[in-house]
């Protein structure tokens, strides 16, 4: 990644409409609430922080927050927010920027370390948080679990959102280990559609590579309020330890 990418101005000034179900508090709070008691008295760095859904709220509990995101246009969304004053930010790929100072708490929320592409990628995503970690420090990462159980014989697209506004198709390409998230909106009229490409994984092969970064699994969830991470569970939220 290394651009705005689909994350333009155009999908930028949508974001929050588009996702505002994911905006709602008591989606939120859990996540807040998760990740504040990790940080404790120490600092969160947020990877792809977006337009602030889950940095502002953790900031406005006292956490210091630094933010790493490739999208100008998704920064200048959350610049525009009231309180994102409090909040660092650093313009670049997750995988590869840089930030001053230790970590008590990095996090990568909404399935977007699917948005790096390569597992080489996502390998550098887990040393680059390794190496801002403060000993002890935690690694948060929540994400799907491959659903291609559920997926028909034959079938390698599946319907995981059909609304009057929006509709949403997941294309798979079994050999890459890939997808790509279809979207089409309903803005003025018009079904508008963007595709977000993706590369899945299981939380097995992420276990590896936290391991290969100097990180252990501390605790794998099904979800923010600490429900039990089952053989039915279609996602995760997990924590590493450095």
């Amino acid at each position: 990644m290394h651009d705005d990418g689909v994350f333009d101005e155009q999908v930028a000034a949508r974001y929050d409409e588009l996702y505002g179900t994911q905006f709602d508090p008591a989606v939120v709070e859990p996540v807040v609430d998760f990740l504040a008691e990790l940080a404790g008295n120490g600092r969160a760095l947020e990877l792809a922080i977006g337009t602030g859904r889950i940095g502002l709220p953790l900031a406005r509990r006292g956490v210091p927050v630094h933010g790493i995101e490739l999208s100008g246009a998704m920064i200048a969304k959350l610049r525009a927010k009231p309180g994102s004053e409090a909040i660092g930010l650093s313009i670049g790929d997750m995988a590869t920027t840089g930030v001053s100072g230790a970590f008590s708490v990095a996090y990568l929320v909404a399935n977007t370390i699917g948005n790096l592409t390569t597992q080489e990628a996502q390998v550098a995503c887990f040393r680059n948080v390794a190496a801002h970690l403060e000993p002890g420090g935690c690694f948060v990462v929540e994400l799907i679990v491959p659903d291609l159980q559920w997926l028909p014989p034959g079938e390698r697209t599946r319907t995981f959102h059909f609304g009057d506004h929006h509709v949403g198709i997941d294309e798979y390409d079994l050999a890459s280990q890939r997808l790509t998230s279809h979207h089409w909106t309903l803005n003025d009229g018009r079904w508008e559609r963007f595709s977000v490409p993706f590369r899945y994984a299981w939380p097995a092969e992420l276990d590896l590579m936290a391991q290969l970064a100097g990180m252990r699994l501390r605790e794998r969830w099904a979800g923010w309020k600490r429900e039990p991470f089952t053989s039915d569970s279609r996602k995760h939220v997990s924590v590493w330890e450095k």
